[in-house]
């Protein structure tokens, strides 16, 4: 009889931004949402996408790390932005202002989520165990009482997640711009947000991130001291080498990277040097692998290159290399960024939909990882993080 499928624990999905701006219903079936799509041109991954709410919890994921998602980065940091390919109509807005409105129609999806029962957003520690349980619970019971045609269902039938408990949500900020002053994320945190990191693609109005250079902002730094007056998790993921080294310097508290593969693999700023990785490391954090393709393939050339040239083997490539590094498995877990922009175009060739990820266990089983190492990297790791470092 097939297994149920090995518990998840994703510390980067983009689902509010997926759903508010894409127009996406999350809660309908993938077959639904890729026909709502087909023939649509406006952004790539149109009708590609890998997962929805049915499709997550049919595919284990029993916890995910969630985003509020929308930049504002200063106007004289705009004008390099479409160079470079970053400019993004869903994306960039002309305030801050505008930015902290739009997170707030990513949360007001979330919270309407949670009232139809199905999400669970996760505010404390208590709640992740209770949360954790209820999968734990759940599972026992299917195993004990399923009959063949049952296991069918619950593996392959989309419907059958209906019986699966909601998706827990723990709430992060990916870029800060939607915090207008550095106290406001007083407010933000009263709403259950409990991660954050200071900037995404081009300058924030807090720190550089991916593609430009420079230092935090006299803002960020402040906002980095509330941070840790509040208790709030700092990732990483994004920002560019000098404003990490920066904000490592000033923030206390504990640090994440959610979506990050390794430099030594793939070169580029986007990724972990092998210096960061140990600093991660040695501060207690915890760095999930991204699955978006060309993180996974150097010289990836966008809208060019095919997801044929990469293997979900090159996602056990970078979790390995973080594991060597640590010497262990306590530090690599997953954050997939899967459906953040793209769809199966831009993802391993393997993985055409959510629950194809679980085939990455027989990859690190193979590569000698053992079992309790894998449910590490699945979803131990990030368990044992935020029961660390929720209130």
């Amino acid at each position: 009889m097939p297994p149920l499928p090995r518990l998840i624990f994703d510390s980067h999905l983009d689902l509010a931004w997926s759903a508010v701006f894409y127009n996406r219903d999350l809660t309908q079936p993938l077959d639904a949402l890729r026909a709502v799509e087909a023939g649509m041109t406006d952004v790539r991954g149109r009708g590609g996408s890998v997962l929805c709410l049915p499709e997550l919890r049919r595919a284990g994921v029993a916890v995910c790390v969630a985003t509020l998602l929308a930049r504002s980065g200063p106007a004289a940091a705009q004008t390099p932005q479409p160079e470079r390919g970053y400019a993004r109509t869903d994306l960039d807005y002309a305030a801050p202002s505008l930015a902290h409105a739009a997170a707030h129609a990513q949360l007001a999806y979330y919270r309407l989520l949670e009232a139809q029962g199905h999400v669970r957003i996760i505010r404390a520690a208590r709640e992740l165990d209770e949360h954790w349980r209820s999968w734990i619970e759940k599972r026992e019971v299917r195993n004990e009482k399923r009959e063949e045609d049952a296991i069918q269902s619950a593996i392959r039938s989309p419907q059958s997640a209906i019986d699966s408990p909601p998706l827990g949500l723990i709430l992060s900020m990916e870029g800060t711009d939607p915090i207008t002053h550095p106290d406001q994320a007083r407010e933000w945190h009263a709403a259950g947000l409990r991660a954050a990191g200071l900037a995404h693609y081009g300058r924030g109005q807090h720190a550089f991130g991916t593609g430009v250079d420079g230092p935090l902002a006299a803002s960020g730094i402040e906002l980095l001291r509330v941070m840790d007056d509040l208790g709030m998790i700092l990732d990483v993921t994004h920002l560019c080498d000098l404003s990490m080294k920066q904000a490592l310097d000033y923030f206390d508290g504990p640090i994440l990277a959610s979506h990050h593969n390794c430099r030594a693999l793939v070169p580029g700023d986007r990724q972990l040097s092998d210096e960061q990785i140990k600093e991660i490391v040695r501060r207690g954090g915890v760095i999930g692998a991204a699955l978006d393709a060309w993180m996974l393939h150097p010289n990836w050339v966008r809208g060019q290159t095919k997801p044929d040239v990469v293997p979900l083997a090159a996602v056990a490539d970078h979790i390995d290399h973080v594991c060597q590094l640590a010497g262990d498995a306590k530090h690599a877990a997953l954050g997939t960024d899967l459906d953040g922009g793209f769809g199966n175009e831009q993802a391993p060739r393997e993985l055409r939909v959510y629950g194809d990820l679980q085939q990455l266990a027989e990859i690190l089983a193979n590569r000698g990882y053992a079992d309790g190492d894998v449910d590490a990297i699945f979803h131990r790791n990030w368990l044992e993080f935020f029961r660390r470092t929720l209130p």
